[in-house]
């Protein structure tokens, strides 16, 4: 490692380099394939390093997710703020990019939302305050949508929520699992999406 590296790291760096190569490590090689000695050797720096900010692999995949929330709110936020778009296009803008993030990142968006962290209780205080937020931010979205007389009214939120989340959930897993995998499987997402986006709006 030079000097430039060393110095670099040393005024607090070294986090946002670790978690920027583990997400292009998780990105070729999946959950398996990271580790923090793996990690270490990426960045260039000794096997210690890393464990001076992820006590171990669980709290480092827990700080990925972080990450990937951080991003998914920034998307809801730039849609929610671009005075461009009507709220039918927010919504049609929502859908399309909640599957094209998913897809396009798909080792991110199992980790983020699969087994490993969730269904056997890995996930740690920072994830859980990172990722119940996002999910508030949506649900704070279609009541917005709601109150707009854009989404049905009479429904809970809360379920109108789940339920569309639960859509394009199912839309992303089939896609990310190989459903749609021939020549027109782009084509066959986009037009799902397009029938979730008419479909929501039928008030």
């Amino acid at each position: 490692m030079n000097k430039a590296n060393k110095a670099r790291y040393h005024h607090g760096d070294l986090q946002q380099s670790l978690l920027t190569a583990a997400h292009e490590m998780l990105n070729e090689q999946g959950i398996e394939g990271l580790s923090l000695r793996k990690l270490a050797e990426k960045v260039g720096v000794s096997r210690t390093a890393p464990y001076h900010h992820f006590k171990d692999k669980n709290a480092l995949l827990c700080a990925i997710a972080v990450d990937g929330f951080k991003r998914r709110s920034e998307m809801v936020e730039s849609i929610i703020n671009d005075s461009s778009l009507n709220p039918k296009q927010q919504i049609s803008l929502f859908v399309h990019s909640y599957i094209e993030g998913a897809t396009n990142t798909p080792e991110l968006y199992d980790l983020m939302f699969g087994r490993v962290l969730w269904k056997y209780g890995n996930s740690n205080e920072q994830l859980q305050q990172n990722a119940y937020p996002a999910f508030q931010q949506q649900l704070e979205l279609v009541q917005t949508w709601q109150q707009k007389g854009l989404l049905p009214k009479d429904e809970n939120s809360l379920r109108l929520t789940q339920v569309i989340w639960s859509t394009l959930h199912g839309i992303a897993r089939l896609a990310i699992d190989g459903i749609y995998s021939n020549s027109g499987s782009k084509k066959q997402v986009h037009e799902m999406c397009e029938c979730a986006v008419r479909q929501m709006l039928r008030t």
